[in-house]
């Protein structure tokens, strides 16, 4: 569809550039993001255009599949043309081709509408082109469209909207090229309507973030929170991940929805939604559509009539409808025999999930790493109490994450996890910071000697053997050393001196503790002058001087003579360095020398 329409008003926007790595391969185009880990992969067989363009830093590849998605990826240097061009044909089958972007300014021109970009375009060049998934709303007036943007919080300015301005058609008087034009773009666009039935409906639902009781209605397209105060619609597109997670009593279940974008209330952002579950709690569920299209839509992973938990029954609805698998605690398990750890974060205690490809906190505020975007983590002790440690997390984008007041006990389960992950690990010795670069994914952390694991368990060691403890000789703990007070030292000296003294005579022992008391006092007293220092006398002899020094005076004057202008103290520095370039022998000739004086 095109439309001839004046352009009224566009905001300025600053781009937001989503760094990741682009790879092509004979077979597909990957883009995996750097930010969320999210994967775009494209078949070789769906590409049907491969366009060159010149963007505002640099030059930009946009490409169209046969479905009828776009995608575009910048950054790419003006010698990179040739080489993707060669690929392209070779591989792809498809021309590279060069776009030119009409640069001119004028505001009058032809709208077009190709799949899910709109374009306008002035004598043939396109001006600029708006993703339609990225409209919000779409508002019609007199002569006029207006199009509202999904806000993006990673952007200091967004683009609000844009203004159309559609003249009267001449040629066809029963369609309104105002309607027409609007629902081009609401065909497209991300405009949430609630039309229909819902497939079903979870009632009174305990929410943690946003925190509540919601009704969750469940839509083909969308999920809808409704609240006593507030409603949220999310879109399954923005779901990035889905998690299940056992609570660490065994008795409650947490259901966490990764989204990008996240919901907003307000200023504040969630990019997670957590639900808690009772496993008692048990769920019979009707969907609201009939056998064949349940059948048909979702292919078996579903029924008309299921019953069971009702955390199993919300997280298997998601994972149909989503489209998405669920995430679980792999095989780590903590001291206590629990998947997770207690630990704080940001003075807010929750629970520390290792998983099989990274770590999530929950739930205050929740928190997601995956391995790839670690850095190294690091292991330091806790700084109120030995009873516990820190466990910090460090991205690459340098990013910090303290999860503190971890128990003791959980240092060797933890650390082997980490360990057989091949994270790196900051704090594991002198020698092997030596090593240079290591790579973080290979395989050299299995072999590599853990200084600070071995120093806790010989610490704990030595405690144990001083202090007479009846710890069993099974458990492989960590042992954080604790000073004795002084009350242990004092009792420990007495009674040595008192088993000493089996006796004879009660009397004489008397006798002798007695007589020891006013010893004690006068080498109080007596100690007193010892601390007056003693005059030296003025004649007596000097100590010899060194070699250096004799070397040093002899030498005096020929640095000087030397390096006119220089101070007393660059006369030291460039003594120190003279000196330590003099060889051993005749190092050992200015000793002779000193000895003979």
């Amino acid at each position: 569809a095109e439309f001839k329409i004046l352009c009224l008003s566009v905001s300025v926007s600053l781009s937001l550039q989503n760094d990741g790595r682009l790879r092509f391969s004979k077979q597909n185009v990957v883009y995996k993001s750097s930010k969320t880990g999210k994967v775009d992969s494209i078949q070789a067989g769906e590409l049907t255009l491969a366009q060159w363009r010149r963007v505002c830093l640099g030059h930009g590849i946009k490409l169209g599949t046969s479905s009828g998605h776009v995608y575009k990826y910048d950054g790419f240097r003006d010698t990179d043309f040739e080489k993707i061009s060669e690929f392209f044909k070779a591989n792809y089958k498809v021309e590279l081709t060069e776009k030119d972007m009409c640069v001119k300014g004028w505001n009058w021109g032809t709208a077009k509408f190709s799949g899910p970009l709109l374009s306008f375009e002035v004598n043939d060049s396109t001006a600029f082109e708006v993703p339609l998934s990225n409209v919000s709303q779409c508002a019609t007036g007199k002569n006029e469209v207006t199009l509202e943007f999904h806000q993006n919080d990673d952007t200091e300015v967004s683009l609000m909207e844009v203004r159309f301005y559609v003249p009267p058609s001449q040629s066809d008087e029963r369609q309104d090229p105002v309607e027409a034009f609007a629902e081009n773009v609401l065909s497209k666009a991300d405009v949430i309507q609630a039309t229909g039935d819902a497939v079903c409906i979870f009632k009174e639902l305990q929410c943690l973030t946003p925190r509540g009781r919601y009704d969750i209605r469940i839509y083909p397209t969308f999920l809808h929170l409704h609240g006593k105060t507030f409603d949220y619609k999310i879109p399954y597109t923005t779901v990035l991940r889905l998690f299940l997670l056992p609570h660490k009593d065994q008795r409650q279940m947490f259901f966490v929805i990764s989204l990008d974008p996240p919901i907003k209330q307000g200023q504040t952002r969630y990019h997670f939604l957590i639900l808690l579950f009772s496993k008692e709690e048990d769920l019979t569920l009707t969907l609201n559509m009939s056998e064949e299209d349940v059948e048909r839509r979702f292919e078996g992973k579903l029924s008309k009539n299921m019953s069971g938990s009702l955390y199993e029954m919300v997280s298997r609805v998601m994972k149909a409808l989503v489209n998405r698998k669920i995430t679980v605690p792999g095989n780590f398990q903590g001291h206590s025999g629990a998947q997770c750890i207690t630990c704080s974060y940001k003075a807010s205690s929750g629970l520390l999930y290792p998983l099989e490809r990274g770590f999530i906190y929950v739930h205050k505020p929740p928190v997601h790493l995956r391995f790839e975007e670690i850095s190294c983590v690091n292991f330091a002790r806790g700084t109120t109490t030995t009873r516990s440690f820190d466990f910090e997390i460090e991205t690459k984008q340098g990013n910090q994450y303290t999860f503190s007041s971890i128990e003791r006990e959980e240092y060797g389960k933890l650390f082997d996890f980490v360990n057989a992950k091949k994270l790196n690990i900051k704090n594991r010795g002198f020698k092997e910071g030596m090593k240079g670069k290591i790579d973080e994914y290979s395989d050299s952390d299995d072999d590599q000697h853990d200084a600070y694991l071995e120093r806790m368990k010989a610490e704990g060691k030595i405690r144990e053997e001083g202090n007479d403890s009846e710890e069993s000789d099974g458990e492989t703990d960590v042992t954080f050393p604790i000073s004795p007070p002084l009350s242990i030292r004092y009792d420990s000296n007495a009674s040595a001196s008192d088993s000493s003294e089996d006796g004879d005579d009660s009397d004489d022992a008397s006798e002798k503790k007695k007589a020891k008391k006013p010893k004690v006092v006068k080498e109080k007293k007596e100690r007193k002058p010892r601390k007056e220092k003693k005059q030296k006398e003025t004649g007596g002899p000097k100590r010899p001087m060194s070699a250096y020094m004799l070397w040093l005076n002899s030498s005096r004057e020929r640095i000087k003579s030397e390096n006119p202008g220089i101070s007393i103290t660059e006369i030291s520095k460039k003594a120190g360095e003279m000196w330590r370039q003099l060889g051993k022998d005749e190092k050992e000739v200015r000793q002779e020398n000193k000895e003979e004086r």
